[in-house]
């Protein structure tokens, strides 16, 4: 299923002539439509499967895992090439309604032109996205800009699009690898550097009756997100005890969290999960407001 732009728009107007679009989260009244089974399966770092019935919905779909040393001390090489294993990503994908892409970095986006292709399904992310995407030689047509505000209908579920933030580390409070190509279409991206950031976004995906919040860093826009509403939200590790806290503190209570991004990537997607960092944290983040705190391994699935 493809969504054009155009419909996209129509429904974001027809909902805002419902009085959604726009209103404070606070004010925001969701309704809840009856539940059905909704599947969330894990492909590694922020690569979510959302299935609920016929209709899917794919975050980051990166499979290929190609090796950068990130999590090694001395860190990933800047000049590592790009590759894309279409075998290993044909394997486990086959059909998808939506692809978001949260940011730009090598290990949200690399796969997504391969995937659009196969799946044609639309792309969401912003324009710097978009334009790496087409720098990628992505099908056009499947592209579509966000910039957070966004209500989108589409067959079987919605997606809501929010403003976010990269999570920030060291003693500079920096990360990798920032930058915007927000005018133009850049230089085919050929090593990982050239895949910049390129702003971050969050989005709630409604699907069966369930509001899932995903988030694909430690970080977020506390603003945007103050008093929102949701059933389960994916909360990567490295942000806690401060910004994992304060982000469970600016949400409205949420009974699921969901640990995603905390694995070592270098290591194989057919083993279980290596984690880069002690989840214990995050663990204590999530309960100690009522959360149900879950991890799923490479692969599998949960049900809710």
């Amino acid at each position: 299923m493809k969504v054009t732009r155009r419909g996209m728009l129509a429904g974001a107007a027809a909902v805002g002539a419902a009085g959604m679009v726009g209103a404070p989260a606070a004010a925001r009244t969701v309704s809840k439509p009856p539940r059905t089974p909704v599947e969330l399966k894990w492909f590694g770092t922020h690569a979510w499967e959302i299935r609920c019935g016929e209709h899917v919905v794919l975050t980051d779909p990166w499979l290929t895992r190609f090796h950068t040393g990130t999590f090694t001390p001395k860190g990933a090489d800047p000049k590592i090439k790009i590759v894309i294993d279409k075998a290993v990503v044909d394997k486990h994908i086959s059909k998808a309604d939506a692809i978001l892409v949260h940011h730009g970095h090598y290990d949200h986006i690399t796969d997504v032109p391969h995937v659009a292709a196969r799946t044609q399904a639309t792309v969401l992310g912003t324009q710097t996205h978009v334009n790496l995407l087409k720098a990628m030689r992505t099908q056009a047509d499947l592209l579509s800009p966000v910039r957070g505000g966004e209500y989108l209908v589409f067959d079987g579920f919605t997606i809501e699009v929010y403003p976010s933030l990269h999570s920030c580390g060291g003693k500079r409070h920096t990360y990798a690898y920032p930058g915007y190509h927000q005018d133009a279409v850049p230089a085919r991206p050929r090593v990982i550097e050239d895949l910049v950031e390129g702003g971050t976004l969050a989005y709630v995906i409604t699907i069966g009756g369930l509001r899932i919040l995903s988030l694909s860093t430690a970080n977020f826009d506390p603003i945007a997100l103050r008093d929102l509403q949701v059933d389960v939200a994916l909360i990567a590790p490295g942000g806690e005890p401060g910004v994992t806290d304060r982000l469970l503190q600016t949400i409205k209570p949420v009974p699921t969290a969901i640990a995603t991004h905390w694995d070592d990537f270098d290591q194989p997607l057919t083993e279980p999960g290596v984690p880069w960092t002690d989840l214990a944290p995050l663990r204590a983040s999530a309960e100690k407001t009522g959360a149900r705190f879950v991890t799923v391994d490479h692969l599998q699935k949960i049900t809710l």
